[in-house]
């Protein structure tokens, strides 16, 4: 979500969360498809096992089993969640007022509809009078305001509620301490709730689908603040059944979504170790990721398994990230002379296989703006060498290494080849730093690392979510330090723009500076390689993560 895609996390992500190899490991980190209900409203059992809606449409109870490995979540609190482990558990659990479907559309979810002043700035939702939540209270616009008020506190401890709520005015006055209540919002009565912007904003209805937006119970926390966590009262289509930390997490429907009965009715991860695609062949498991060293049996259409293989892209990045404020990286040319000191392709063909693209630029394909033209620095071992002999650290580098999470773990083959590139190609000697993932989270916030390897799986399709999240000098996501003045307005001048092609104009301008700059080392495009059990149906991975076991059927 704000999608930290760790390089450890996902085979999470959320994030970002990667060896490489671990994305292509572990699918459950991928984002998921769901259909709108065929019908909505309350629900009442009946005596033939099945549910009728408030509209007298009549539907099977919620049935079957879909078992899936996992791990256990960093967070389930919608406001400080950051990382896709736990955003992946979050979407079902949690829902806002609107959501992403499948296609990343925006759809309807606990605001019904919304209505938009002439110039832009004001939108008013209405709720769905059904809407409720897991213990049956119905949801008001005064759990909104609750919502995220609460999000922005500063004692809450959120990085990314202001950029997630920050356009809403009086939002940033709450996030920064200087209020307490958001003035942008104004309650019109139990249903139906106003939002005003500083400045008309085309992605705003998009924010509202991250995790950060998402309805939490005042009086579940207000009453047991510290472990509330542990069975939270959400509003989304599954409750959470069982948490056993290292064992297990059990997801079982509720009956009464306001989007309709979920058809399936309870998701089981296992979260112990063990190879995933030997639990898919035991039948252990109904879905499994594909890693590197089962690809090519798996993509032989003589084999068994060959019949249930799905390949998806997704709309993520794997990249290494300098932090911009420290030396050696503060000198542009030093980055440079990393960025060019890479063979990328070499890596993607001889260590990934080719299961995954490299990135030609910092916008992943399906993302508005991004183009199919390459705009990453080039191998060039010769000119990376120039530039570092031309920076102010040539011949006085400090010791340098490279952060990723994963403590205790070996260090992966797309690590080792990166550091071995810089070793021959600039006679620099780079140290593997690892953390346990939490920590590693909190020491990227914090700008504790010189260089780091994470990945970002976008939010929603849009490009402020990546370029003006992570890039803006005033970001608090801004986990590069990266400053740069004629960035920041065009950023600023994108949120704002109304013509389409001249908004993604700006963010293409803001796109080439940052690899010119070598903000960032893009790396490699996400793909997910997955088998998904025939009997499993309408379960589908969509390019980001979205509520996805809705409408899926499990039918041993």
């Amino acid at each position: 979500m704000s999608n930290k895609l760790t390089l450890g996390i996902l085979g999470v992500v959320a994030a970002g969360i990667i060896a490489l190899a671990v994305v292509l490991i572990v699918v459950v980190a991928g984002g998921g498809g769901d259909k709108k209900s065929a019908t909505t409203g309350s629900d009442t059992p009946t005596a033939s096992g099945t549910k009728t809606s408030g509209s007298g449409t009549t539907t099977k109870a919620a049935s079957g089993e879909l078992r899936l490995r996992g791990d256990d979540p960093l967070f389930l609190d919608p406001a400080v969640a950051q990382d896709a482990g736990s955003a992946l558990y979050i979407v079902e659990i949690f829902s806002g007022l609107e959501r992403l479907d499948k296609d990343l559309k925006i759809q309807p979810d606990v605001a019904e509809s919304y209505d938009v002043s002439p110039d832009g700035k004001t939108y008013t939702f209405h709720l769905n009078k059904k809407a409720t939540y897991q213990d049956g209270r119905p949801v008001s616009a005064d759990d909104v305001k609750y919502s995220w008020e609460r999000a922005l506190n500063p004692d809450t401890g959120s990085v990314t509620a202001e950029n997630f709520l920050g356009d809403i005015v009086g939002a940033k006055d709450v996030s920064r301490g200087r209020a307490t209540t958001i003035s942008g919002l104004k309650i019109i009565d139990d249903t139906t709730i106003a939002v005003t912007l500083d400045a008309p904003k085309p992605y705003f209805l998009y924010k509202l689908t991250y995790p950060t937006a998402f309805l939490v119970d005042k009086r579940q926390i207000e009453s047991n603040p510290k472990r509330w966590t542990q069975k939270p009262n959400g509003t989304g289509p599954y409750k959470l059944k069982e948490w056993k930390l290292g064992e297990r997490i059990v997801l079982e429907a509720y009956a009464n979504s306001h989007r309709g009965p979920p058809k399936l009715n309870t998701v089981r991860y296992n979260l112990s170790g063990g190879s995933s695609l030997v639990a898919y062949e035991d039948g252990d498991i109904d879905v499994t990721g594909v890693g590197l060293d089962d690809l090519d049996r798996i993509q032989d259409p003589n084999d068994k398994l060959h019949a249930e293989y799905t390949t998806t892209p997704r709309q993520s990045i794997d990249y290494i990230g300098f932090n911009t404020n420290v030396p050696p990286f503060d000198d542009p040319k030093v980055r440079q002379a990393f960025a060019m000191a890479v063979d990328r392709k070499k890596i993607a063909e001889v260590v990934l296989k080719g299961a995954i693209p490299v990135a030609n630029g910092i916008l992943a394909p399906g993302v508005p703006g991004a183009t199919a033209d390459d705009k990453t620095k080039p191998y060039d071992p010769e000119a990376a060498k120039k530039l570092l002999a031309e920076s102010k650290y040539a011949g006085k580098l400090p010791p340098i290494t490279l952060a990723e999470s994963g403590a205790g773990a070996t260090v992966g083959p797309t690590e080792e080849a990166i550091i071995q590139f810089w070793k021959d190609n600039l006679g620099v000697e780079v140290k593997i730093q690892q953390a346990e993932s939490a920590t590693f989270f909190s020491d990227i916030d914090q700008g504790r690392y010189q260089m780091f390897h994470l990945g970002w799986i976008m939010d929603y399709p849009d490009p402020e979510d990546v370029l003006d999240v992570l890039f803006y000098s005033k970001s608090k996501q801004n986990n590069s330090r990266y400053s740069n003045p004629v960035v920041d307005q065009k950023l600023e001048a994108a949120r704002i723009e109304r013509d389409t092609e001249k908004r993604l104009a700006l963010y293409r301008d803001v796109e080439k500076t940052l690899i010119d700059d070598a903000a960032w080392i893009p790396m490699f495009f996400d793909t997910t390689h997955a088998l998904i059990k025939p009997y499993v149906k309408n379960f589908t991975f969509a390019p980001t993560i979205v509520e996805r076991f809705h409408d899926v059927e499990v039918n041993r």
